[in-house]
């Protein structure tokens, strides 16, 4: 099996970075900032995570492309100077000084659209409107080669450390690399021993509980309840924004996660899934796309012959897909 060590250490200290800038625009929210049209504190922690971490892999891995979310066109204009000034001072705050031109051409080196050998993708912020809500948010980050995904990584800023205590510190870096399980330690705690997680062992569908997104125009809830009514599932759904879906699967928080399409035709984005995808695969899990088809990570950076998305435990998988397909709108 090739060695991953060194792509997964620089990519774990590439999210912990943007993380930390991440958390400390989300800290200056305000009910001023949010009247902006143009959600302005998401938008510079975005530009910022993605300069970061894309700056950490064009260090280590000159050679490497990254399919990235955002691009750095309207920063260079003179328009958005002030804007861009906004973005250098957030990545100084975290010990990274640059000029606005560096800033630039890391954001613009996640700019790349089209399928590579070797390849890594990149949301800088998985969950806007929980991040706005100072909620659940995911910074996903993974290594796709030969069109496999070959290490992954979430960064939970604000994910409970304790899924059953909401109390409970919060902050999650997890991680996986293919045939190595997955990982988590405290987001705070660089000293802390790596954990190993599992799915659940639910083997009942009617006693699964759904994981789902908070906002309705992200996934279908009136088809995920129809899918619901049909597995016997009476559990309240654990809503939660961003790919600690994905995260909450894996650690055995929940065991159903759906992404089903709002809209015929709408093609799903890999940074979107890409990191999560493969923690949950190497904690146990399953993941398909609503027809039971695994995703395809090869064609640029959209699942171009994939719809929507079916994260299960793996105990009933085949059942969960035969109910969505069941109870799929009619065209």
């Amino acid at each position: 099996m090739p060695d991953y060590t060194r792509e997964l250490e620089v990519a774990l200290e590439a999210v912990k970075e943007a993380a930390a800038v991440c958390r400390q625009v989300q800290s200056s929210i305000n009910a001023e900032s949010l009247e902006k049209k143009d959600k302005s504190p998401v938008t510079v922690a975005d530009f910022a995570s993605q300069a970061l971490i894309c700056r950490r892999l064009q260090d280590a891995f000159a050679d490497d492309p990254v399919i990235g979310e955002e691009g750095a066109a309207e920063l260079r204009e003179e328009a958005g100077q002030e804007f861009l000034q906004r973005i250098i001072n957030e990545c100084a705050a975290v010990g990274v000084s640059a000029t606005g031109e560096q800033i630039c051409d890391w954001i613009d080196r996640g700019g790349l659209q089209e399928y590579r050998p070797r390849l890594w993708t990149l949301d800088p912020i998985d969950g806007t409107k929980g991040f706005l809500r100072k909620d659940q948010y995911a910074i996903s980050l993974a290594l796709i080669v030969e069109g496999r995904i070959e290490v992954g990584i979430l960064g939970c800023p604000n994910m409970p450390l304790d899924p059953d205590n909401p109390q409970s510190a919060r902050g999650i870096l997890a991680w996986a690399v293919r045939g190595g399980g997955s990982f988590v330690v405290p987001l705070d705690d660089g000293s802390a021993a790596p954990q190993q997680i599992h799915v659940s062992q639910t083997a009942d569908s009617p006693r699964a509980r759904f994981c789902e997104s908070v906002e309705s125009g992200h996934s279908s809830h009136s088809w995920s309840g129809q899918i619901a009514s049909q597995l016997g599932i009476t559990r309240e759904p654990f809503r939660i924004d961003s790919q600690c879906k994905y995260l909450a699967v894996a650690m055995g928080s929940a065991d159903i996660y759906l992404r089903l399409p709002t809209r015929k035709g709408y093609q799903e984005k890999i940074w979107d899934h890409a990191g999560g995808v493969l923690v949950v695969e190497e904690a146990g899990g399953t993941v398909t796309d609503i027809h039971g088809q695994p995703p395809e990570f090869c064609h640029g950076a959209k699942l171009i012959n994939n719809e929507g998305m079916v994260v299960t435990n793996g105990k009933f998988h085949p059942a969960v897909v035969n109910a969505v397909q069941q109870n799929a709108p009619a065209e």
